[in-house]
């Protein structure tokens, strides 16, 4: 791939796209960044920080791209790939994007209401009938629960905004959750499809009512098993007939084609010692079973693999409204609901934060002011397990996506320095 930045690094994933008008060609156009409105000098003092962090050891490797109205200003790779091997980061390497599924599979869910085949507004039950009648696990005062009824049935729209009170097999009923080996995101173990494991999910106890909080967990794998039902398919294949193969995501999958193995970015583990390559198997915080696993279990909220150029095109699909290269996978009307405040203050009260809600598969900025970071009103994004992040600007046409492989990754400040650093590049007027 084209540098566009004067060093080569080999550490973070960041990719910053900005794709106002659709581009022709396969890959995002390239720019000079002064020709959308960004700074090369300033953009290099992003190069300088993440180099430095690099050699305090602080971050095994990632990749950067910085994209302004369609066009890739900025991508670098930082670090190593391998510290072990000594292979540095590319700009083409893969990563496990966990958590940056999950907006994937609400474009999925989006596409389906968009063909009349459900309403988000319909009951969970409708699709998948064990889930007509839910319980849940509300704490007795003497270190015990009990299990009620759910006041009512969870919605898909439940699912997409993360209030259908279902979390990651914690909560009061947590041993009823361990009983049945569905506990924490990771999936790619697993010897039995999300579809089957989604069904036991129904008869478990949930943490919360539905509608009443917002509750991180397995809301966007049940949503992965409503397309399998809903598509009479696999979701790895509605996944990549209709969203991935169209937007020419070639290399994002469930599971890596054994012949790109070589291609699949390391896990470290930061801690008071430094980084320390994670164990091959066993645990979320693994290498995985992306390559030599069962390669059963499609989890629609954090099983797939990405480059930071495809994901990118992805996110710049959103930013144009539904649509890139002439291949239209959302109308631009879906793309607004998508990425407005759908929860009140739910967000805010479960996060800690203030000025940011969340709407259907992304959390959205309603308050700058509030939110107490550089951005804009109406920016929209999320994260992923692994240290990733990215966020889209409409205002600014422009869309952020940082990929490195830590779990954990310890108290680092570096996606807030990508956050200033990416928008202090900026130097064209209010347009």
């Amino acid at each position: 791939m084209l540098k566009l930045c004067s060093r080569y690094v080999a550490s973070v994933v960041v990719v910053v796209l900005v794709l106002a008008a659709p581009v022709t060609a396969q890959e995002l156009a390239r720019a000079v960044p002064e020709e959308v409105g960004l700074s090369s000098a300033r953009l290099d003092r992003l190069t300088v920080v993440l180099e430095q962090y690099v050699e305090e050891g602080r971050i095994p490797g990632a990749v950067a791209l910085v994209a302004r109205r369609g066009r890739v200003a900025y991508l670098e790779a930082f670090g190593h790939r391998d510290r072990e091997a000594g292979v540095h980061q590319r700009v083409d390497d893969i990563f496990r994007i966990a958590s940056q599924t999950k907006a994937v599979v609400s474009v999925a869910i989006m596409m389906l209401q968009e063909e009349g085949r459900l309403l988000i507004s319909h009951p969970l039950s409708r699709y998948l009938p064990e889930f007509a009648e839910t319980t849940v696990a509300v704490p007795d005062g003497d270190d015990g629960y009990e299990v009620v009824p759910a006041n009512r049935r969870i919605t898909l729209r439940d699912l997409l905004t993360h209030t259908s009170g279902v979390a990651y097999g914690n909560g009061p009923g947590a041993g009823r959750w361990l009983e049945a080996d569905i506990q924490n995101w990771y999936f790619a173990h697993r010897e039995e499809p999300i579809r089957e494991t989604v069904r036991r999910m129904a008869t478990l106890p949930f943490p919360s009512q539905p509608g009443e909080a917002y509750v991180y967990g397995y809301s966007t794998d049940i949503l992965g098993a409503v397309v399998e039902v809903v598509a009479g398919e696999s979701l790895a294949d509605f996944l990549r007939t209709r969203i991935f193969e169209p937007l020419d995501m070639r290399d994002t999958h469930f599971y890596l084609p054994p012949a790109e193995r070589d291609r699949l970015s390391v896990v470290y583990s930061a801690s008071r010692d430094g980084l320390t390559r994670a164990p091959d198997e066993g645990t979320m915080a693994s290498q995985g079973a992306y390559v030599d696993g069962p390669r059963m279990s499609y989890s629609g909220g954090a099983g797939l693999l990405s480059t930071a150029h495809d994901y990118a095109r992805f996110l710049q699909m959103m930013l144009n409204g539904g649509a890139l290269d002439g291949k239209r996978i959302l109308s631009r009307k879906s793309v607004e609901l998508m990425t407005v405040n759908h929860v009140g203050q739910l967000f805010s009260e479960a996060w800690g934060g203030t000025g940011v809600g969340f709407g259907l598969g992304f959390s959205v900025v309603e308050d700058l002011g509030a939110a107490g970071r550089p951005g804009s009103v109406g920016e929209y994004g999320w994260g992923g397990a692994y240290h990733s992040v990215y966020w889209v600007d409409p205002r600014e046409e422009m869309v952020v996506v940082y990929f490195t492989q830590m779990i954990p990754a310890g108290p680092i400040d570096d996606q807030g320095k990508l956050r200033a650093l990416v928008y202090q590049a900026i130097m064209d007027d209010v347009h």
